[in-house]
């Protein structure tokens, strides 16, 4: 039998190159970009094994449960780890990050998630980056969540590993994801001695079989599905314009703030301040009592398609997310989402 996704010609070195600069370009970066053959989890954790070692201290800002990850992986490869916590309905700031390199000012490598969309917020990476570039530190960016839905601008921030997935904001596939290094992390990686070489999780090897090769003969068979998908989904946001996609998340952040003020039901978001609210998606406290899993397995249950999803964690009894990214950030799927549960609410 024949079927549009098996039977493929293979992916061409050439064509898996141009969708790398088609990501550059969504980036704004003239930096090296890499389309690695994974979920994100696999270039974010390539990039801390690539560039940190025993030598290593690191500021680990933890603002979500991806900062913990990430300050585990550090100290796993030997890294001096000083963890910035801040509460999750909060965002941290570039005031808190400069007085932490007033008191450790060895900190060389500085991790943070730009926005969490697990906890809903979003941090201020432009002013982050003026402090962490101010102190030569290497810096390090989660931004799987926000990309798409709000600007990712390694180069101008002076993000030196700047990791991003397109299963979010972007609304692509959750197979591939990419990574931008700066010369200065390629340095980083290339006097690491502990490095990952010969291995999935090496960026290394993709820079020197590949970059360095004049990305003429790929490592390994790609993902043919996923590159395929990731670069249909590019071509999608360039067609509609990258500010337009933005406004559309931010617009349906906006209305299920709004939303939730208007309908008086005793939902409150969760992060308080709209300035630290990621536009990924909005979390929400349930009303006090009120069981945030049972609430959401009620609306879903009258309509599976909704955008919603219980916290994670010790999160599900009490945090409600609003997952309108993607195809999900518009007004009509905020609006369903809010009334299915303010009628789960009601039944219950």
């Amino acid at each position: 039998m024949t079927h549009p996704l098996l039977d493929l010609a293979p992916l061409s070195a050439a064509h898996f190159a141009s969708i790398e600069d088609r990501v550059a370009r969504l980036l704004s970066t003239e930096q090296d970009v890499l389309i690695t053959q994974g979920e994100a989890l696999l270039p974010l954790e390539g990039a801390i094994r690539g560039a940190a070692g025993p030598g290593t201290t690191a500021l680990n800002v933890i603002t979500g449960p991806y900062g913990q990850t990430f300050g585990d992986w550090l100290r796993d490869c030997g890294a001096t780890v000083y963890d910035l916590a801040v509460p999750f309905h909060t965002a941290v700031t570039a005031a808190q990050i400069q007085e932490a390199f007033a008191e450790h000012p060895e900190i060389d490598f500085v991790s943070l998630v730009h926005a969490e969309a697990a906890t809903g917020n979003t941090n201020p990476v432009a002013e982050i980056g003026e402090v962490v570039r101010a102190h030569g530190a290497l810096f390090y960016l989660d931004a799987v969540a926000s990309i798409g839905a709000e600007p990712v601008l390694p180069d101008a921030w002076g993000v030196d590993l700047c990791v991003i997935g397109a299963q979010k904001a972007m609304g692509g596939p959750a197979g591939v994801s990419a990574v931008s290094v700066s010369s200065r992390a390629w340095a980083r990686m290339a006097a690491n001695p502990h490095a990952p070489r010969r291995s999935y999780l090496s960026l290394l090897d993709w820079k020197e079989r590949w970059i360095d090769g004049g990305r003429r003969a790929l490592l390994h068979a790609p993902a043919q599905l996923e590159m395929l998908a990731l670069e249909a989904c590019v071509v999608r946001i360039e067609e509609e314009g990258l500010d337009t996609v933005m406004s559309r998340h931010a617009a349906a952040a906006a209305a299920t703030r709004e939303g939730v003020r208007v309908l008086g039901t005793g939902f409150e978001p969760y992060v308080y301040e709209a300035s630290a609210a990621a536009p990924v998606a909005t979390t929400l406290r349930t009303p006090e009592g009120v069981d945030a899993s049972g609430l959401v397995a009620r609306a879903l249950a009258a309509d599976p398609s909704l955008p919603l999803a219980a916290g994670g964690g010790a999160l599900a009894k009490e945090m409600i997310r609003v997952n309108h990214y993607g195809p999900a950030a518009t007004l009509d799927a905020v609006q369903s989402s809010l009334s299915a549960l303010r009628t789960a609410l009601a039944e219950a």
